[in-house]
């Protein structure tokens, strides 16, 4: 095997320890706020500066695998991607850091466990995880079949976040005293249903570095099958 093949490898290895740590990262964030677990909610805190540790190692591991090695086709695409991926998936730690602080900072016990299954919390929670662990296989295995399939899951989340929206706008009209706390779960939503988007964003370089497909921007994406 050649150098440049170990090094590319390497980066690959380090991309995927960065992934399970961000994963990780974000079951731990889910699993605090459904238990109200403050000391779990610090642990995620105090792991962020990990993945942005990752993030910059990757960052600059690929920077000098370009300089080095003049990568053209196949290579280039994968090096570019996982430079995005790695910045994507340290946005997507930010997000989870940024849930468990709503945790530590100020619990809200007027979010009850009926309304967050009303807002179905728990099933955007799941979804986004389903996402970024299939995107993860989809590059481990590079093999762009999931890709649609990953890419419905954030239509899914989007529409449950939009309804969330309007039932959360439903309760706070009747319970006017819970407003703070109302608007502290806003916040939560919208960074589970931004987490979805970044989950896409994966999986188009994904497809960008195997099939050499650009699906940013597109209006209708056309998912590999």
């Amino acid at each position: 095997m050649k150098h440049a093949e170990k090094e590319l490898i390497a980066i690959k290895e380090e991309v995927s320890r960065m992934w399970t740590l961000v994963l990780s990262q974000l079951e731990k964030a889910k699993q605090a706020f459904f238990n109200n677990d403050v000391e779990q909610a610090r642990e995620v805190v105090s792991r962020e500066k990990r993945v942005n540790t990752f993030e910059l190692k990757i960052d600059s591991d690929c920077e000098n695998y370009i300089a080095l090695y003049n990568p053209v086709a196949i290579d280039l695409r994968l090096v570019l991607s996982l430079i995005k991926i790695s910045y994507t998936l340290e946005r997507i730690g930010d997000f989870a850091e940024g849930i468990a602080r709503h945790i530590v900072e100020d619990s809200c016990d007027a979010v009850t466990e009926s309304l967050k299954d009303e807002l179905e919390l728990a099933v955007m929670f799941d979804t986004v995880i389903e996402m970024l662990s299939d995107s993860f296989t989809a590059l481990d295995s590079e093999n762009t079949r999931l890709s649609g399939k990953i890419l419905a899951k954030d239509e899914r989340i989007d529409a449950i976040y939009r309804n969330a929206i309007r039932k959360l706008a439903v309760y706070l009209r009747k319970e006017p005293a819970q407003i703070e706390c109302g608007l502290k779960t806003m916040l939560i939503l919208r960074k589970i249903e931004r987490i979805g988007d970044h989950c896409s964003n994966i999986v188009e370089e994904i497809v960008f570095y195997i099939d050499a497909k650009v699906l940013k921007h597109k209006k209708n994406r056309e998912p590999a099958a």
